[in-house]
């Protein structure tokens, strides 16, 4: 599917986030590349669309600003 390796720039930022946070700025990230699609980010991420859909109103419930289909 992707194969890549991950930058250890990045991955070294993340050491002592909460996983919780990693995910959501993961699935956040993804989300804006997918211009907003919902299905896209959840192929990306490997995770079903519902699980997406889920974490995404949990998210705006707690008051972050999550990207919109263009």
């Amino acid at each position: 599917m992707y194969d890549f390796a991950p930058d250890a720039h990045v991955a070294e930022a993340m050491v002592g986030l909460p996983i919780a946070e990693v995910e959501r700025t993961l699935i956040l990230a993804t989300l804006r590349q997918t211009n907003g699609n919902r299905t896209r980010a959840a192929q990306i991420l490997g995770l079903s669309i519902r699980t997406v859909r889920n974490k995404l109103k949990d998210y705006a419930d707690k008051g972050f600003n999550i990207p919109h289909a263009a």
